[in-house]
């Protein structure tokens, strides 16, 4: 994060931010899960690799300005740590699941037509929010703890490593395949969110729109993709920062 720039600039790059990890990484599900997409049943690995250059590229784009954190469990935990101002947590919050709801309904809007042709309403919900596949609450929360304690862990690692020290473009780079590696490792049983911005502003979305055969919004599962993450971006940033920070 770069203090010369204004709050307002930052948050708006927090908004822009996130909404292109939900258009590149929701857009990516939609592609899969929606019939009549040419992407229609493409599989895991074009998920993951669509949630990893959903990280990567705002990474690039404003990581060396608001840090690019586009996740309020990151925030909340790097806060915990005294490591990013608490004054500026409940904007930075508020621009973040305002960006996810940004561009899901962009996803919905340039979809409709796939939407219409899709009727089962887990393969919709999927291109909004995250669905356990055991319906289990308990495995869902275990599988965003662990998958947020590694992202958040293993991204202040790679930013700070010596070895990026004097390339952080390349630090940044290599947070889009970390995303995708963990989507790849992790992602079967729940999605996964690792960010409540991009669960919860979707699931909203998901509630608030009209759409043909999309069922329920699953909210006895919502909050296991916000707590978890929460808890695991205070592990997650504890432990680097107690072991290298």
């Amino acid at each position: 994060m770069d203090p010369s720039y204004s709050l307002a600039v930052r948050l708006a790059c927090e908004f822009i931010g996130t909404a292109i990890l939900i258009i590149l990484g929701n857009g990516t599900v939609a592609n899969v899960h929606l019939k009549g997409s040419k992407g229609y049943r493409g599989g895991w690995s074009l998920i993951a690799m669509g949630y990893g250059f959903g990280v990567m590229i705002p990474a690039i784009m404003f990581g060396g300005i608001s840090g690019n954190l586009i996740n309020p469990a990151f925030t909340l935990g790097l806060a915990t740590w005294g490591l990013f101002p608490w004054s500026e947590v409940a904007p930075y919050i508020v621009a973040q699941l305002l960006g996810a709801i940004a561009g899901q309904v962009a996803i919905v809007v340039t979809h409709k037509p796939y939407y219409d042709q899709t009727t089962d309403p887990e393969d919709i919900l999927a291109t909004f929010a995250t669905i356990n596949a055991a319906r289990s609450r308990l495995n869902g929360f275990l599988i965003e703890l662990l998958g947020s304690v590694v992202l958040f862990s293993c991204a202040l690692a790679i930013i700070n490593s010596p070895l990026t020290e004097n390339e952080p473009a390349v630090a940044h780079l290599a947070l889009g395949f970390l995303v995708w590696g963990l989507v790849a490792g992790l992602g079967g049983p729940t999605g996964p969110a690792l960010n409540p911005a991009r669960d919860l502003g979707p699931r909203i979305v998901h509630a608030v729109l009209p759409l043909r055969h999309k069922g329920s919004s699953q909210w006895d599962y919502a909050w296991v993709p916000v707590a978890a993450p929460v808890l695991g971006g205070i592990i997650g940033v504890g432990g680097w920062y107690l072991l290298l920070g």
